[in-house]
């Protein structure tokens, strides 16, 4: 995959995502209601949810037609290219629910499978609709806001570092994490949760948080985010030995990552030895 190549699919994903989150605003301005539940009773789906991925499942089938393609609410399909776009039509469903504007289209396109242990990503964006901050990326290219280039902010120390998180949906889960969480909280400048994965790690990539990291993360949460965070300078890193998935994901400068991640590991932040990757 050229370098051009790689850019000629960050302009797809780019016009795509931005024509979805304007659908996706234009119906926020009314009423937005459950569609139903899917994990557990707080693991939601809205109508705007299944159409948006209709929406950006049928252009991508327009421009890309040999593609692969694996989405939240509606799965996979397979393809002859060799290459698969990882969606998430609302990235934040429960902040786009309540009226907060914290929320993402996030599209990536990879070379394999939807497998975060084997893909390699080549274009990655995350568009917030409310705010109309578009982040993108290309393997090799960098990673940007708008037109403006980002960094990872520079190495701090524990005390100093700024991190967020975030929380599953099953009540058991995020009980270990909130425990987690509450013993991190003293050895750090202070913790931040704000709803939408595709955007914290943004967040990392633009250095407005020092460290994000999360259990129970599906492919499509991670993939377009974790590419901009790369790009911008961060090691995106899993459980020991292992790249990021569902069982764990860290995302910070190299130096601050290789600092915290014993720690998270001492504080129970990691998931248990025998916690699978398969959700």
């Amino acid at each position: 995959m050229t370098p051009t190549s790689a850019l000629e699919l960050l302009s797809i994903a780019r016009a795509v995502a931005l024509e979805a989150g304007a659908v996706i605003l234009e119906a926020r301005r009314g009423d937005v209601a459950v569609a139903a539940a899917k994990s557990s009773s707080v693991d939601v789906v809205t109508q705007v949810d299944r159409d948006a991925e209709s929406l950006i499942r049928g252009r991508l089938a327009e421009l890309r037609p040999g593609d692969a393609f694996f989405g939240e609410e509606s799965g996979g399909g397979s393809g002859t290219t060799g290459l698969t776009w990882v969606v998430d039509p609302i990235d934040g469903t429960v902040n786009y629910l309540y009226g907060i504007p914290h929320y993402a289209v996030s599209i990536a396109v990879v070379e394999g499978d939807a497998d975060p242990q084997s893909w390699r990503a080549l274009a990655g964006v995350v568009v917030n609709p409310a705010s109309g901050e578009l982040y993108s990326a290309a393997a090799g290219g960098g990673a940007h806001l708008g037109d403006r280039a980002l960094r990872v902010a520079d190495a701090v120390t524990l005390g100093q570092a700024l991190v967020a998180t975030g929380f599953a949906y099953l009540a058991a889960t995020r009980a270990e994490q909130g425990a987690a969480v509450a013993r991190l909280l003293p050895l750090v400048r202070d913790i931040r949760r704000m709803g939408t994965a595709s955007l914290d790690l943004c967040a990392v990539a633009a250095g407005r948080v020092n460290a994000y990291f999360e259990r129970t993360l599906n492919p499509w949460d991670h993939a377009a985010g974790a590419l901009i965070a790369e790009e911008a300078g961060a090691l995106v890193t899993g459980v020991p030995g292992a790249r990021a998935d569902h069982r764990f994901l860290l995302a910070a400068h190299p130096e601050l990552a290789r600092m915290l991640a014993p720690v998270l590991a001492d504080l129970g932040a990691l998931p248990p030895p025998h916690e699978g990757s398969a959700r």
